[in-house]
């Protein structure tokens, strides 16, 4: 480091802060004692700004409580998990973290409004007592290469000092709140700022529309009309409604005819029932006014559904108020605003994937969910309907009042509610992101070689039919992964052969002579059938009957889709991999079931693809100890990164609580990487890698190091896959691979990723 142009007396500022800390029984307030330690703590270091954190154990969370220098309108707003941004790094590493350009640092977050974007010199320094986590002391300074050696030991002796203090006065005051509710009920009112989790990119800015099961779907004034209809008119507002349900299912299939089979069967069949509709008509001939009368029945159904212990059919609540709010609009002619969900952002608990397909009919701007992960298929589905989606563990944004405006920057995974024009004015419109989706099209070349002339593929992830023309746009050579368990998730039964078969041929078609791998039925964890009950009573889920081991014992429904598939693919590049294979006899048992599909096609005279390739996703921990085997016997491995990280380190991949383990850099993790890749090599078996990994930057280096040369990855990550292959070579990948798998230590790991 530089020598520092300016003295600083540390010594002097070690005594203060013990000073400091008896004048807190002067304010009996935590909040005015952090506000002074960072003023005086400022003032010594002639920095420009000191900023403390506070960590919250029951959310994973460090809080800012106290700043001198930026806005202190974010004092309690700015929320960062542990390893998130430069601030929860200092915390999930337990080191200081000293910068002298910190906006160019990829693990820099930036706060618009916060003002901190301007303070290049940055030192963060963790405050723990014992093994326990305190919170952060930060310190910046315009002036690059500001902080030394000395700075560092001095900011730790100070955080060490203060740690005890803070510690016990924050239990105390916590313990004093608990009782009082109030301040529970008035935190909506001062939530200003939320960070999340990006579980699908975008910018979104609406009215919020929260998702409750107990909301009205009509105002109070509405309740109150004076108007006077009629049971034709009832009627013709019946038949008004069915039509025009009937002509956005049919818009819908158009653009997602591989999954959108019925999603809005519930809101038509409830048309259709007479009992709901009798209901209504029995009122209206007791004089009751129409509007009234399918208010009443509305919400006499809605508590009906809101009784049921079934959470699928409990949620079908919303489909029975979508119904009530069309039929009103259609009766009275006027357009309900508080229903009409265009532009708005969708705030749930959680929500199934066939929600996600009719909010995205809705042209809803965007979705926060309080529950699931970035990797989940609900984040998946969101990717390919370009729905923006933020999940945010935040349940008090479940109580914003109607008319709350949200701005989510699904880039970062940030939520601003009701933000300023400043704010708004440092988030480009979607124009903006068209022109510059427009760029990187243009940009993306056909061929994608390494520095030195390697040779790299570029695959496709899809997940729904309309992902193909994403994929053309960014010229991907293929299908690497489709994940056909979408066509099932979101319907009401299984899909039959024909059915399959026809989203399959429309697959193939789109990508003439290129190779596609089709993963069988995945389901299970995350991914759950509503209309088959045993997925629901599962204590464990994703240790329970998913994938491989639900088709092998549902053979029926195994053969119809393998049938399907070979079908499909007659003339084409096709490949079939089973996914969560854990044994050789489990594979042997899959490949069985191919043969006999293909020996009852021959026997029917039916055209089928008689050489398609049969291989399996890399995802269990049991199958490394026969993974020589298993790649004599396989045409391909893919290397599935989500699934193999959450078994491989026991971490289900979609629960908040244990984010901060779910760790792709984990030794274990890349070592058994290696390990796969090597014995593919050696029986020259064919391997790629999907998941999440495929499309991280920081993993390129390691992924070519160890020999990879095919991803596969949703379409608008390949440009910049791409331009970072482009700039690598071999040599320094397999030189940088060589030291990484050397280390044990997770920071030295990071250190070298990064």
């Amino acid at each position: 480091m530089n020598k520092n142009p300016i003295k600083k007396d540390h010594s002097e500022l070690i005594c203060d802060i013990s000073e400091i800390s008896g004048l807190f029984e002067d304010t009996g307030d935590l909040n005015v004692f952090l506000q002074r330690t960072v003023g005086m703590i400022a003032e010594h270091m002639h920095c420009d700004v000191c900023s403390i954190y506070l960590y919250y154990y029951d959310k994973k969370e460090v809080v800012l409580m106290a700043t001198k220098g930026l806005n202190e309108k974010f004092v309690g707003n700015i929320r960062l998990k542990v390893g998130e941004g430069l601030t929860g790094l200092a915390l999930k590493e337990l080191r200081p973290i000293v910068e002298r350009n910190a906006s160019q640092n990829p693990s820099f977050r930036y706060f618009p409004g916060l003002g901190e974007e301007k303070y290049e010199s940055f030192l963060a320094v963790p405050i723990i007592r014992g093994k326990r986590k305190i919170g952060v002391m930060v310190i910046q300074n315009t002036k690059r290469n500001f902080f030394s050696e000395q700075d560092v030991n001095a900011l730790r002796a100070i955080s060490s000092q203060m740690a005890n203090t803070i510690e016990i006065t924050r239990i105390i005051l916590s313990m004093e709140k608990q009782p009082s509710k109030k301040t529970v009920e008035e935190k909506p009112k001062d939530l200003t700022f939320v960070a999340g989790k990006v579980g699908s990119s975008g910018i979104a800015f609406g009215e919020a529309f929260v998702l409750k099961s107990d909301q009205n779907f009509v105002s109070e004034k509405e309740l109150k009309t004076k108007n006077k209809y009629t049971l034709k008119q009832f009627r013709r507002a019946l038949e008004k409604t069915e039509e025009q349900l009937e002509n956005v299912q049919k818009q819908v299939e158009e653009t997602l005819s591989d999954v959108a089979s019925l999603i809005f069967s519930a809101q038509i069949l409830m048309l259709k029932d007479q009992g709901f509709v009798n209901a209504i008509e029995e009122l209206i001939k007791k004089d009751v006014n129409p509007p009234e009368a399918i208010i009443k029945i509305v919400q006499r159904y809605c508590k009906r559904f809101e009784s049921i212990e079934d959470a699928y059919i409990r949620e079908k609540s919303h489909d029975v108020m979508d119904i009530g709010r069309r039929l009103l609009d259609n009766l009275t002619g006027k357009k309900s605003k508080s229903f009409n969900l265009s532009e708005k952002v969708i705030i749930a608990r959680e929500l199934f994937p066939s929600d996600a397909l009719k909010f995205s009919s809705m042209k809803v701007g965007g979705i926060i969910l309080l529950s699931g992960g970035v990797t989940s298929h609900l984040s998946i589905l969101s990717r390919s309907l370009q729905l923006p989606l933020i999940i945010a563990d935040e349940p008090a944004l479940l109580d914003l009042s109607p008319g709350t405006k949200i701005l989510m920057n699904g880039e970062q995974g940030d939520i601003y509610i009701n933000p300023s024009k400043d704010i708004l004015t440092n988030f480009p419109d979607k124009k903006h992101e068209e022109a510059e989706l427009k760029k990187l099209q243009k940009g993306v070349k056909a061929k994608t070689e390494t520095k030195d002339g390697t040779r790299v593929y570029l695959m496709a992830n899809i997940n729904l039919l309309s992902d193909m023309k994403v994929a053309a746009d960014f010229k991907a050579e293929g299908v690497g992964l489709y994940r056909t368990e979408f066509p099932f998730i979101v319907r009401d039964n299984f899909p039959s052969e024909e059915e399959q078969y026809v989203i399959y041929k429309k697959l193939v078609e789109q990508m003439p002579d290129k190779e596609i791998a089709f993963r069988t039925l995945d389901i299970g964890g995350d991914k759950v059938l509503s209309y088959f009950e045993h997925h629901l009573k599962e204590k464990n889920p994703y240790l329970g009957l998913r994938s491989i081991r639900f088709s092998l014992q549902h053979i029926e429904i195994f053969s119809q889709q393998i049938k399907a598939i070979l079908r499909a693919g007659k003339n084409a590049n096709v490949g079939i991999m089973f996914p969560m294979i854990s044994s050789v006899d489990e594979f042997m048992a899959a490949k069985r079931v191919v043969e006999d599909c293909m020996d009852e096609l021959k026997e029917k005279n039916i055209a089928y693809n008689t050489k398609p390739k049969i291989g399996l996703m890399i995802e269990l921990p049991s199958v490394m100890e026969v993974i020589e085997e298993l790649a004599e016997l396989a045409d391909f491995f893919s290397i599935g990164t989500n699934d193999f990280i959450q078994y491989m380190l026991a971490v289900d991949r979609t629960n908040e609580k244990v984010a901060d383990l779910y760790l792709p850099h984990h030794p274990s993790i890349l070592r058994g990487l290696k390990r796969v890749v090597d014995a593919a090599k050696r029986h020259k078996t064919d391997v790629s890698v999907c998941g999440d990994m495929a499309h991280e930057t920081k993993f390129m280096p390691y992924l070519l190091g160890i020999g990879i040369r095919k991803l596969s990855l949703n379409a608008n990550f390949i440009p910049r896959i791409q331009k970072v292959i482009n700039r690598m070579t071999i040599k320094d990948a397999e030189k940088q691979t060589k030291n990484i798998l050397s280390k044990s230590r997770l920071r030295e790991i990071v250190e070298l990723l990064e």
